[in-house]
């Protein structure tokens, strides 16, 4: 999944997008309330990271906004001010969830899997196609009761397959939404980890699950193949 991270302070927002890119998240940084609205309206994001004080539009009127607009990604406020106040209009404009810094990784990353848990309505806690199962609270793949060990990258391909279960992907579209939007090595490298996931999740079980369409792209069969 992609988050979007709207941190004006540089080495937080670098060791943010360092440690979610470790988790085999995407990563979007904005600087600005501003840039981050803008990423926000354009792009689809699995959970939005925003601190409260920033240049250009404070996170209260982003949120605020997106709100309005009826985009309802979870949205978890980073702020250094820790007053009850504060968490009451974080919380009354539209956020999801409330963390005061310093915070630790650990917490903010169970926050943040939480939020993915929740999420939209229609995404279940533990997505199925088949036999296959993905939790992505957990981080944990099983093809009937064999766990599956896979890597972060790994899974967020998976993951990504999944959430568009039985559609056709294209090797741009992965390349988006499980590396960056301006990902600049070998497009091929996406043919490298579906090659992985097929030897981890399809041919010891005798079976395809992940469908190549020639010219189009990727397919996770809805019936785990």
């Amino acid at each position: 999944m992609r988050i979007l991270v709207v941190e004006d302070e540089a080495r937080l927002a670098d060791g943010l997008r360092r440690g979610l890119e470790a988790e085999g998240f995407a990563v979007d940084v904005a600087p600005t309330g501003t840039d981050g609205l803008w990423l926000a309206r354009e792009n689809t994001y699995g959970v939005i990271l925003l601190d409260i004080m920033l240049p250009g539009m404070s996170g209260y009127r982003v949120c605020e906004t997106l709100r309005a607009e009826k985009n309802w990604t979870p949205i978890l406020m980073l702020t250094a001010k820790d007053g009850e106040w504060d968490q009451v209009e974080a919380l009354d404009t539209g956020a999801d969830d409330y963390l005061t810094k310093p915070f630790s990784f650990a917490i903010l990353l169970a926050r943040v899997r939480a939020l993915l848990r929740r999420g939209a309505a229609e995404r279940p806690v533990v997505m199925e196609a088949g036999d296959i199962k993905v939790d992505p609270a957990a981080r944990k793949v099983w093809r009937g009761d064999t766990l599956i060990d896979l890597t972060s990258r790994e899974f967020a391909v998976l993951e990504y397959l999944m959430r568009n279960l039985g559609n056709v992907v294209s090797k741009r579209e992965v390349l988006d939404n499980v590396w960056d939007f301006d990902f600049d090595g070998d497009p091929n490298i996406v043919e490298v980890y579906v090659r992985h996931l097929r030897n981890k999740l399809d041919r010891p079980f005798g079976r395809e699950a992940i469908e190549t369409l020639r010219g189009a792209g990727y397919r996770l069969a809805a019936n785990g193949g």
